[in-house]
């Protein structure tokens, strides 16, 4: 395994730990995330928003 594979395992084991931990404390919620996930559609799709599109999920 080359040494920048080491890494981006360390570093994504990390990630995926501190998610975890983020969720067993209540500081990511599904609340948090669909309000995450409609600002990335938002980001990603910016030029449907400008057509009048609705990204809003649920609602």
């Amino acid at each position: 395994m080359t040494h920048w594979r080491l890494r981006a395992l360390i570093l994504l084991i990390y990630v995926v730990v501190g998610i975890y931990v983020g969720w067993v404390y209540h500081y990511i919620t599904p609340g948090l995330l669909k309000d995450v996930a409609e600002a990335l559609l938002a980001v990603f799709l910016w030029f449907l928003v400008l057509l009048g599109i609705d990204l809003h999920i649920g609602g």
